[in-house]
C-alpha cells in the first residue's frame, strides 16, 4: 500500500461460505463483480449429512486429534456410537462432529460414548397424572439414584446414567431439594 512499483504475487486464494453466493448477489446483498472474481473454479461441497460413509473417517480423525490433547487413550469408536453418528442429520456439520467428538472425549471414562444420542428415559407414570418440568425432573433423578443405589459419581452413578457431570447433578439435586441418606433407599 501506498507504493509506487506494481508488486508481483504468485499465490491461490481459496474462500468458502454456507450460502448461495449467486442468490446473494440477485438480492443485491453480495458484490457482483466481487462474485464472478471468486467464481472462478467453484468447487461445492455436499453436507456432511450426504457424505455418510465420511462419518466414521472423520470421526476417527477427530478422536486420535482430541485424544492426543487431551491425553486420553480410546482404541476407537465402539461400532454402536458410530451408528450413532452416522444415523444423526448433522445440521452443523463438520463443526458439530468435531465439537461432539471433543465433547465425549472430554467427558469420557473408560468407554466412549456419545450421551447427546441417548434416547429420553420416561418416568413410568400413569397416563392421566401430569408433573411439571420441576417435579419430573426430580422423579428423574431420583429413579436414577435409586437404580444406582445412591451413587452419585464415577462408574455405574446416576450421574453416568442421566449423562451429566456430577458436579452438575449435585448442583440440581441442591436445587431440587434432593438428599440421599446413607441407606439409599432413603433418597427424598
Amino acid at each position: 500500500m501506498g507504493g509506487t512499483k506494481t508488486l508481483h504475487s504468485d499465490f491461490r486464494l481459496i474462500t468458502a461460505t454456507n450460502k448461495d453466493l449467486k442468490e446473494e448477489v440477485e438480492k443485491g446483498a453480495f458484490r457482483s463483480d466481487l462474485f464472478y472474481r471468486l467464481n472462478v473454479f467453484p468447487i461445492t461441497v455436499p453436507p456432511l449429512r450426504e457424505r455418510r460413509s465420511d462419518i466414521p473417517l472423520l470421526a476417527d480423525h477427530f478422536l486420535n486429534l482430541f485424544s492426543s490433547q487431551y491425553n486420553r487413550e480410546y482404541p476407537g469408536i465402539p461400532d454402536s456410537e458410530m451408528e450413532k453418528l452416522k444415523s444423526y442429520s448433522w445440521p452443523g456439520n463438520i463443526r458439530e462432529l468435531a465439537n461432539m467428538v471433543e465433547h465425549a472425549v472430554i467427558i469420557a471414562g473408560s468407554n466412549l460414548r456419545f450421551p447427546e444420542f441417548a434416547p429420553p428415559r420416561c418416568i413410568e407414570q400413569n397416563d392421566d397424572e401430569v408433573f411439571d418440568l420441576r417435579e419430573m425432573e426430580k422423579l428423574h433423578i431420583i429413579k436414577a439414584l435409586k437404580k444406582s443405589h445412591g451413587k452419585i459419581g464415577g462408574a455405574n452413578s446416576a450421574s453416568e446414567l442421566l449423562g451429566l457431570k456430577r458436579t452438575t447433578l449435585i448442583n440440581r439435586m441442591k436445587k431440587l431439594g434432593i438428599t440421599v441418606a446413607k441407606n439409599y433407599s432413603e433418597i427424598q
